[in-house]
């Protein structure tokens, strides 16, 4: 079987050569490494943590820790690109790897572009320096719970998760759903809604701090046995009276709702795992129909022109997805215009959509044996259709943001 080819070819898109080394990287681990453990996590639902003993012996759990504290420093794009070469082989390491990597890439380059007064700025370099030297030393993991059942996940009201300032740091209280990594990260970084006496709860009090996972009063709750994306074990977190040092906060008080909304295109970082689901389908097809898939008989059956018609018009699909996806996360940065925002969620959805659908198209091409838990292909079928309903950013939000922002100006009304 022949080496895979770089998804997004450096010469051609042009990459740093940063880019170019990171995700030869990820594309040499996903594929001698993850792609054959990846049948035994789904079936299990278990967490993938030979991945992440890889992942960390290799350097990419530091992916996007800063240089100077002993990372990578990559980019916003140059980690799009390397998830994304993950996801192709893992759909679920992809996933879980995005929910660490945040913590570093909110706190570290996307931090670093925003507003912050110098006594704030002297209070994130010291403590997310303590979070890198667990990464980058200890190979500790970090998790991103987010979702708790209501619209707080979608921007849309404060998270009810809440954080009370007490001596020497905050009290947790709350739950998250979904939580992936539930159970084997070894902290959580939480979003919760600072509570402030005789005020009313506010997405401007979002705070952002890592919870240890062995802290009294965290528990991980409920079972998991879901359709796809099943080894990122995303069980329910259980805060209860949860006592979390100040030194544990990953953003300073309002730096997290000002990220939000000044840096949106943070909020496509759960793409790069379905864009890999989806050049995935597309090399499962081209190598089953030229007889080139390990463990099957060298039989080809790329010589009818229905099965060539099939292949071309995945290709025109794959093509169009990662064309609109590359250009969206190369013009990713602070405070966008408009048409920056709207081709965000644009790419977002189709990303998100057409991963399923070229697995759908996969499926109908190469046959009923494709179907086989012995193959990859219905995994990444049923994995490629949990993209489209994961906030924040749903396939749902994503059109009625469209069509909204669309045809309005920010306040007009009818």
């Amino acid at each position: 079987m022949t080496e895979d080819a770089p998804m997004f070819a450096p010469d051609a898109f042009r990459l740093t050569s940063q880019e170019a080394e990171l995700t030869e990287m990820a594309r040499t681990l996903g594929a001698e490494n993850f792609a054959g453990r990846a049948a035994a996590y789904d079936r299990d639902a278990v967490f993938p943590s030979e991945n992440y003993d890889d992942l960390h012996a290799a350097g990419l759990l530091s992916i996007c820790v800063p240089r100077a504290h002993g990372g990578h420093g990559a980019s916003y794009r140059a980690y799009m690109l390397t998830a994304a070469e993950i996801g192709r082989y893992c759909g679920a390491t992809a996933l879980t790897f995005n929910m660490h990597v945040c913590s570093c890439l909110w706190t570290g380059d996307l931090a670093d572009d925003l507003d912050m007064n110098g006594i704030e700025r002297d209070r994130h370099d010291r403590h997310r320096a303590k979070h890198y030297a667990r990464i980058v030393k200890q190979g500790r993991i970090y998790a991103q719970p987010f979702s708790e059942g209501g619209a707080a996940a979608a921007g849309v009201v404060p998270f009810s998760t809440s954080a009370k300032k007490v001596d020497g740091g905050w009290v947790i209280n709350g739950k998250k759903i979904f939580a992936s990594l539930s159970g084997h990260a070894h902290y959580y970084g939480v979003l919760c809604g600072e509570v402030k006496p005789d005020e009313k709860p506010s997405r401007k009090d979002t705070m952002y701090i890592a919870v240890p996972a062995d802290a009294e009063g965290v528990e991980v709750v409920g079972d998991w046995d879901p359709l796809g994306m099943r080894a990122t074990v995303s069980r329910n977190l259980v805060f209860k009276d949860v006592f979390v040092a100040d030194d544990e906060e990953l953003m300073p008080r309002g730096v997290y709702y000002q990220a939000a909304t000044r840096w949106p295109h943070m909020f496509m970082t759960l793409s790069p795992s379905y864009m890999g689901i989806a050049q995935g389908a597309y090399d499962f097809t081209a190598k089953y129909l030229r007889g080139e898939w390990p463990g099957l008989p060298p039989v080809k059956r790329r010589m009818y022109p229905t099965k060539q018609i099939a292949v071309a018009e995945m290709r025109v699909r794959l093509e169009q997805t990662k064309a609109l996806w590359f250009q969206a996360i190369s013009e990713a940065g602070r405070d966008p215009s408009k048409e920056q925002v709207l081709r965000a969620y644009a790419a977002q959805y189709t990303v998100m959509e057409n991963a399923n659908e070229l697995c759908r198209l996969a499926i109908r091409t190469c046959g009923g044996q494709s179907m086989l838990k012995s193959l990859p292909l219905e995994r990444l079928y049923r994995d490629s259709r949990c993209g489209s309903l994961m906030l924040p950013w749903t396939a749902e939000i994503c059109l009625d943001r469209i069509g909204r922002e669309g045809l309005y100006e920010p306040g007009e009304t009818d």
